[in-house]
């Protein structure tokens, strides 16, 4: 669950409250979990719709700039190793370019598992939205990556 927070929020700190504040809401509405799914979708859903309504309250911009430090270049490792590592930071960098929407619904579809009816019914938007934002996320990660591979990306 930490996770999930984490990559709608890109700030540790935040996360953490945010979760802890999930938690709370969830232990406190547990009697109303009607077993029609599984516990952990109905407790990752109160969670992500905590972080939903955290973003909105606190209107924060994220940025490339803030968490630089987070993907500082490893040190001399096996060149395997630090080939998936650059890419690993590669796609952390190239999510956090993303429009929040975008980031949002590449997250819960690629690394949530949500399936496009799932993601639309939690974040209140159509199927056909959560697709075609997802498409969109998705072609902009390839370009930024690209951009980093021919070294033209100047971020």
């Amino acid at each position: 669950m930490f996770n999930v927070c984490y990559r709608m929020t890109n700030n540790r700190e935040e996360a953490e409250d945010i979760l802890q504040e999930a938690f709370t809401q969830a232990f406190m509405k547990l009697d109303s979990y009607r077993y029609e799914s599984v516990f952990g979708a109905w407790l990752k859903r109160i969670v992500i719709n905590t972080c939903i309504n955290a973003k909105n309250k606190r209107k924060v911009e994220l940025t490339l700039f803030e968490d630089l430090h987070r993907f500082d270049a490893p040190g001399e490792t096996e060149e395997s190793d630090e080939m998936i590592q650059l890419t690993v930071q590669g796609i952390s960098k190239a999510m956090e370019k993303l429009p929040e929407g975008g980031r949002m619904i590449f997250s819960l579809y690629l690394f949530e598992g949500y399936d496009h009816g799932e993601i639309a019914q939690i974040l209140n938007i159509t199927e056909s939205t959560s697709k075609s934002q997802f498409m969109r996320a998705k072609r902009r990660i390839i370009e930024i990556l690209n951009e980093q591979k021919t070294g033209s990306y100047a971020n």
